[in-house]
Formats: C-alpha cells, sequence, structure tokens
C-alpha cells in the first residue's frame, strides 16, 4: 500500500511549479483548505491560476488566515476563475492593493457562475472534451464563446477546468486516502478532488484503513495523492473553532464564526 501520509504542509506542496492551476473549496471556513493555502504562502512560487467558487476578500476576526485572496495579495496569482468575487467587507489598504491588481490587468479575472463552474471540473474528471450549457446565453458569459441550437434551445461551449493541483478539506481520511467529509465540506470538495492531477487532503483525523463505513466514503481513495492531518489549534481545526465561536459574527466579518455556529 502506497503511502500517502505527508508529515507537513510545506512538503505536500513541494511540487507546487510556477504557472499551476490550483483549485479549492470555499463555502466557508468548514471548508476551506486554509493550511494547505498557509504552505503556499511560504513558498517560493509565482503565476498561479486559482479555481474556486469564491474569491472573496473577507477577513475573519482571526489573528491568522490564509486564503486564496492572501496569495493575491502576495504577488503569486496572475488569474482567478470563480464564481463570485467581491471586496465587500475588505477594510484597509489590502483591499486597495487588491482592487488595483484587478484593474490594471496584474491579476486576470475570469467570472462565471457556479453551476458552470462546477460543470467544467466535473468535465475534466470525466475526461470530455467540453460540455454545451444554456446558462450565460445572452450576458457576458456568452462573450467569445461558441454557440450551438440544439433542440431549439441556446447553448454555450465550456471547456473544462484541469487543475494541476486541488487543495481539498475533509473530516476523515483512511490510510488509503478514502475521505469523508463534513456538512458543507461535500459541496465543492468531492469534485475538486476528481477533477485534480494531484489531490492533496487536509483532515482531521486519519484512521485505519476498514475504520470507515464503505456507505459513508465521500471521495474514494483513487482521486487522493496526499493526506496531511490538521494539528490542534491550527486554522480549521476544532480548537482554532472553539476561539471564534465566542467572537460571534462581526461587521466585516467572520464567515468562520458563522460556519461554526450554523455547523454548516
Amino acid at each position: 500500500m502506497k503511502n500517502k501520509i505527508v508529515s507537513s504542509f510545506d512538503e505536500a506542496v513541494a511540487d507546487v511549479f510556477d504557472g499551476a492551476v490550483i483549485a479549492y473549496s470555499e463555502w466557508n471556513a468548514v471548508s476551506l483548505a486554509q493550511n494547505l493555502l498557509g504552505a503556499l504562502m511560504r513558498k517560493d512560487v509565482k503565476e498561479l491560476t486559482l479555481v474556486g467558487q469564491q474569491f472573496i476578500p473577507i477577513r475573519y476576526g482571526m489573528g491568522e488566515t490564509c486564503s486564496p485572496v492572501d496569495l493575491a495579495l502576495q504577488g503569486k496569482v496572475k488569474k482567478v476563475i470563480t464564481s463570485w468575487a467581491t471586496a465587500v467587507g475588505f477594510p484597509g489598504p489590502s483591499a486597495q492593493i487588491l482592487k488595483d491588481a484587478l484593474a490594471s490587468g496584474k491579476i486576470e479575472m475570469e467570472a462565471t457562475c457556479h453551476g458552470n463552474l462546477v460543470a467544467r471540473l466535473h468535465a475534466a474528471a470525466a475526461g470530455y472534451g467540453a460540455v454545451y450549457i444554456p446558462i450565460g446565453v445572452g450576458t457576458f458569459l456568452e462573450e467569445g464563446k461558441e454557440k450551438r441550437v440544439i433542440d431549439g434551445r441556446e447553448y454555450l461551449l465550456e471547456k473544462p477546468i484541469k487543475p494541476d493541483f486541488g487543495f481539498v478539506r475533509a473530516r476523515k481520511a483512511d490510510k488509503l486516502g478514502n475521505l469523508v467529509y463534513y456538512r458543507s465540506q461535500r459541496l465543492m470538495n468531492p469534485t475538486v478532488a476528481m477533477a485534480s492531477k494531484v489531490t492533496i487532503a487536509e483532515v482531521d483525523e486519519i484512521v485505519e484503513v476498514g475504520e470507515l463505513d464503505p456507505d459513508q466514503i465521500h471521495t474514494p481513495h483513487i482521486f487522493v495523492h496526499r493526506i496531511v492531518r490538521v494539528p490542534r489549534g491550527a486554522p480549521g481545526s476544532d480548537e482554532w473553532f472553539e476561539v471564534i465561536k465566542y467572537k460571534g459574527c462581526q461587521p466585516g466579518g467572520s464567515l468562520r464564526a458563522y460556519a461554526f455556529r450554523h455547523q454548516v
């Protein structure tokens, strides 16, 4: 059995190269692989393309945050493909730095809708050459894309998104790499895991093979290449959430606190 367990987040991202395409899930703090992103912030890498349903520059009311936006503010990102991007709720000079980077073209932003984003990742996972999607017809999303009428309805040709690396957050893994997610972790992480050439999962717990109920496995081990356990007190850990649950959702604020309170 191949050993997929990696001892540190820095080791897990050691082969991320300049120009790599990296996919992630960020519905809230529960679903975001913060520690892998943090390791990438420490790595000398540039010209990255980030793929995720959110690219929202919000501070979460904690001392340590690791987000896709933080990578962009370091100057390591050349392109973002996302279905939701805004600078609302992100005070201070960093917000202006990000806005200037987008306005000047230092960071390219490809906007899409969430369904199309997921479909394009699914297309990569399934090996499709492209997919026809009706969403976006008659909007800016159709610019530069092939349009076709099928059974009387217009569709846009959308090409697959093929991430080089997928940063995944899960609740449990066994030593083979089978993953079990917790609630909203299931929204995007399974798709990212299937679509990516190299899937790296940060998890709260690693158990022996056979301890997971086969009916409860959400991502089979064949899609997972590396596993790293989140240490006690690290971003996204239970201890980390215990601290912020008492802070509440401050204005401009704490999505992580919201995630904890509502157990999403």
